[in-house]
């Protein structure tokens, strides 16, 4: 015993040698970051929300392994989108999306920085030689790889006698036993319980803030674009305290409008001022400044969505904030003035008024037509006219019907939730912009015949993975188990 002890003490000085400090760590993930980084993915909101939730879960991660004394840790598996495409690796669970990207799924189990590293980079296919010029020791590469889960296998008496944890029986039985809602709710309440009581201030500070610059803007309302923590959010609003306080006659034409803190400013394609968290005030100064002039395009813009509405038998041209990228109404204008261009020399025989009633939305990452769920038509901004009229005739019915099973949907997704929030007394239930209505009505269901009293006062989110969000928020994926 006195042996093993020594043997130990002696190896574990070896590795330390082998570690990495946080800035290294961060400088060996640039390739991992440049590769998933949400702010590559405007053109694709589902894939940047995916990957925006899981870089804070990895962030999570990196920051427990660099707390002193950390010891207990639990798997986590993440999920990326890659833009770029390589041979897919051995141990990873690989998928394209219908974007084109490729979706690595992998779960990271290690106990140090260096093999965490290694682990994402080759996970995802990216190279690991840079990692050498780093401050690590000078062993092979190959050597670092054959030891990045454990570099020495202790024999099994040891954990008896110490009565230590082996870890590689830990993480078997973690793969081997399935995460279950009720044992994750056991792990993770007293976390989640301990941020949310953290975070009541700010989210009041937050509430008041928000009421109060509403109310003295006279604005519909004030949103974000991304789940942003309760005192960023604080942060922003406070900034536009300043602003209105220093300028307060530049923000005379924003009565009745939305505002929303973004990643640039300007006026979104829905009529949002878009306020971009990384501008200073000066920047924000001139987008209020133009709004007359944004309110001018608006309304040619609307103009535009009528005329492209009767060369198309009536159907309403739509923006979907929740299914379309965060355009500019620049943008979003000139995608509308070339469809309408070609839809004009292609004088398409519609009758007037023959698909009143039925909606559809313009992308321009889309070849191919299609219908969604909900029932609005999904048309590319290049689709052929001759193609486009024969999907639309062919489609009318089904696009009826779902439209109507759409209003259904909503109506029944809003019980449950009501119900749901009542059952359990949650403070909040709410899901992510990704988790479909179909979705949701399926996890409201199955929890309603649960028992839950970890839930009482929680904000709870539906999303596609289990996650505590740093303001003590609680996700979990709506097909749980």
């Amino acid at each position: 015993f006195i042996r093993l002890c020594l043997e130990k003490i002696l190896l574990q000085s070896i590795l330390q040698s082998r570690t990495l400090s946080g800035a290294d760590a961060i400088n060996a993930l640039r390739p991992f970051y440049f590769a998933v980084h949400p702010d590559f993915f405007g053109q694709h909101p589902k894939e940047r929300e995916v990957n925006e939730n899981s870089l804070k879960r990895l962030n999570g991660y990196l920051e427990n392994l660099q707390k002193p004394g950390f010891r207990s840790f639990k798997p986590t598996q993440l999920t990326f989108y890659v833009r770029e495409r390589e041979p897919n690796s051995s141990n990873v669970q690989e998928s394209f999306s219908a974007s084109g990207f490729r979706a690595v799924s992998f779960t990271l189990h290690t106990r140090d920085l260096l093999s965490t590293v290694l682990d994402i980079l080759n996970s995802c296919s990216l190279s690991t030689e840079h990692v050498q010029s780093l401050n690590v020791n000078s062993q092979p590469h190959k050597e670092a790889k054959g030891t990045l889960n454990r570099p020495i296998k202790w024999d099994k008496t040891y954990y008896s006698f110490t009565g230590f944890k082996d870890p590689e029986e830990e993480l078997e039985q973690a793969q081997r036993v399935e995460t279950t809602l009720i044992s994750w709710l056991d792990d993770n309440e007293a976390s989640a319980v301990k941020k949310l009581k953290k975070s009541l201030p700010l989210r009041k500070e937050l509430e008041r803030l928000k009421f109060e610059l509403s109310h003295q803007l006279q604005l519909s309302d004030i949103r974000w674009q991304r789940s942003w923590g309760i005192a960023h959010r604080c942060s922003q609003l406070h900034s536009l305290g300043r602003l209105v306080q220093q300028r307060p006659e530049v923000l005379k034409n924003v009565k009745g409008r939305t505002v929303v803190f973004t990643d640039r400013s300007g006026m979104s394609a829905a009529g949002h001022i878009m306020l971009g968290t990384m501008d200073v005030h000066h920047h924000w100064t001139k987008i209020f400044e133009r709004l007359p002039n944004y309110y001018k395009l608006q309304k040619r813009l609307l103009f535009l969505e009528d005329r492209i509405s009767q060369l198309l038998g009536g159907i309403q041209v739509i923006y979907i904030e929740e299914l379309q990228p965060l355009l500019t109404l620049e943008e979003y204008y000139e995608t509308l003035d070339s469809f309408y261009n070609k839809l004009r020399d292609s004088r398409l025989p519609f009758h007037p008024r023959s698909l009143r009633g039925l909606q559809m939305i313009l992308e321009s990452d889309r070849y191919a037509p299609s219908l969604h769920e909900f029932g609005h038509f999904m048309i590319p901004t290049v689709c052929d006219p001759a193609t486009l009229q024969w999907f639309i005739f062919a489609k009318a019915q089904e696009a009826r019907e779902n439209l109507k099973r759409k209003e259904e949907m909503m109506i029944t997704e809003k019980e449950l939730i009501d119900t749901s929030t009542e059952k359990f007394s949650l403070d909040r239930l709410y899901k992510e912009p990704s988790v479909s209505s179909a979705q949701m009505i399926d996890c409201c269901k199955r929890l309603l015949e649960e028992s839950l009293p970890y839930l009482q006062g929680m904000h709870l989110c539906v999303s596609h993975f289990y996650s505590v969000l740093q303001d003590g928020d609680l996700c979990i994926p709506w097909n749980w188990k």
